[in-house]
C-alpha cells in the first residue's frame, strides 16, 4: 500500500502551480467564462509546456502520480479546462479524453471544446460523447451518447480517481484563502483566527481535507472502482464541509466575484455533482460492496 507520492510528483506539482500563475492564475478561470470557447487557448499551451499529455498515466505508476499532483495544482487555481478527463483518456481507442457518466441525463464540463470524448458508465459500456447544449455552470453540457463497447471496466476507476485530485486542490486553496482571510480580518481588536470558535472550524475543515488527502493517494495506488467511489464519497462530504466553513468565515463577501473563494465553490461544483451527487454516490456504492464490505483504508 503505497500513502506518499513520489518526490518528482511532488516536484512536478510544484513547478505545474509556478506555471499556471504564470499563465494567469486566477484571472484564467474569469476570462473562461467570459468566453468559453477560448478555454483551451488559454490553458492548454502551459500545459503542453509541462508535457502533461505525455504521462503514461495507465501503465507508469510514477506518470499517475504525477498525473495526480497535476490535477491538484489544476484545482489550486481552478484551472478551466477538463484535465483530468484528458490524462485518463483510453489508450485503446482514438480519442482525446474519459468521461465518467450517469445512466440518466449524462453530463459533463466540456463545453466549448472540440475534443474527441469517450464516456463510459459504471457497467463499463464505453460511448463515444458528443456535447450538445450546455446545461449549467461550470461549462457543463449535455452529452449525446453512442455506444461503442462494453470493455470500459478498466477505465472507471482512473476516470474517478483523478478528478477528486483536482477537487482536492481546490480545497487547498479554500482553506489556505480562509486561513489568510482570519489571520487578517479583525473583530474586538483581534484577529478573526485568534478566537477559539473559528479555530474549532478551521481545524474541522482540515481534518477533512487532510483525509481525503491520504484517501486520495490510496485510492490512486489501488486503482480499484469500489476504491474510487468511496474516494469519490469522501471527497464531496469534505467538499461540503470546507467549502462551509470557508464560507461562514468569509461571511458575505465569500460569496462575491471579487473574492477567489467564490470562482472555487462555483467550479467546485461539477466535480460535486457529475457524474454522481452523494446521495447517489452512496446509493452506487452500497449497490456494489453490497454485504461484502470494503477493504483496506475504506473498510
Amino acid at each position: 500500500m503505497n500513502l506518499e507520492l513520489s518526490d518528482d510528483a511532488v516536484e512536478y506539482g510544484r513547478q505545474a502551480l509556478r506555471a499556471f500563475a504564470a499563465a494567469g492564475g486566477d484571472v484564467l478561470v474569469q476570462q473562461a467564462e467570459a468566453k468559453p470557447g477560448d478555454r483551451k487557448a488559454l490553458v492548454v499551451p502551459a500545459l503542453t509546456e509541462l508535457g502533461a499529455f505525455d504521462l503514461d498515466v495507465r501503465i507508469d505508476q510514477e506518470c499517475a502520480e504525477a498525473a495526480a499532483a497535476l490535477c491538484r495544482s489544476a484545482g489550486y487555481w481552478a484551472l478551466p479546462y477538463p484535465l483530468a478527463e484528458r490524462l485518463a483518456r483510453p489508450t485503446d481507442l482514438d480519442a482525446d479524453g474519459l468521461i465518467v457518466v450517469s445512466d440518466t441525463a449524462p453530463t459533463a464540463a466540456v463545453h466549448g471544446l472540440d475534443h474527441r470524448w469517450i464516456a463510459v458508465g459504471l457497467d463499463g459500456a464505453r460511448s463515444s460523447a458528443m456535447p450538445t447544449s450546455a446545461a449549467g455552470p461550470g461549462f457543463t453540457a449535455a452529452l449525446q451518447l453512442t455506444q461503442i463497447d462494453a470493455g470500459g471496466a478498466g477505465d472507471i476507476a482512473l476516470g474517478l480517481v483523478l478528478p477528486c485530485w483536482t477537487l482536492l486542490g481546490m480545497l487547498d486553496r479554500a482553506i489556505e484563502l480562509t486561513v489568510a482571510h482570519t489571520t487578517v480580518r479583525k473583530q474586538f481588536g483581534q484577529p478573526l483566527s485568534a478566537f477559539q470558535g473559528v479555530q474549532f472550524q478551521l481545524t474541522d475543515a482540515e481534518v477533512e481535507r487532510s483525509g481525503l488527502e491520504v484517501l486520495a493517494k490510496h485510492a490512486l495506488w489501488s486503482q480499484d472502482t469500489d476504491d474510487a467511489l468511496a474516494l469519490r464519497l469522501a471527497s464531496i462530504e469534505a467538499a461540503e464541509v470546507v467549502f462551509r466553513v470557508c464560507h461562514q468565515l468569509h461571511g458575505a463577501v465569500g460569496f462575491c466575484d471579487e473574492t477567489t473563494l467564490s470562482w472555487l465553490s462555483r467550479y467546485s461544483q461539477p466535480l460535486r455533482r457529475l457524474p454522481f451527487g452523494l446521495s447517489a454516490t452512496r446509493d452506487q456504492l452500497v449497490r456494489r460492496v453490497g454485504r461484502r464490505g470494503l477493504t483496506g483504508l475504506f473498510a
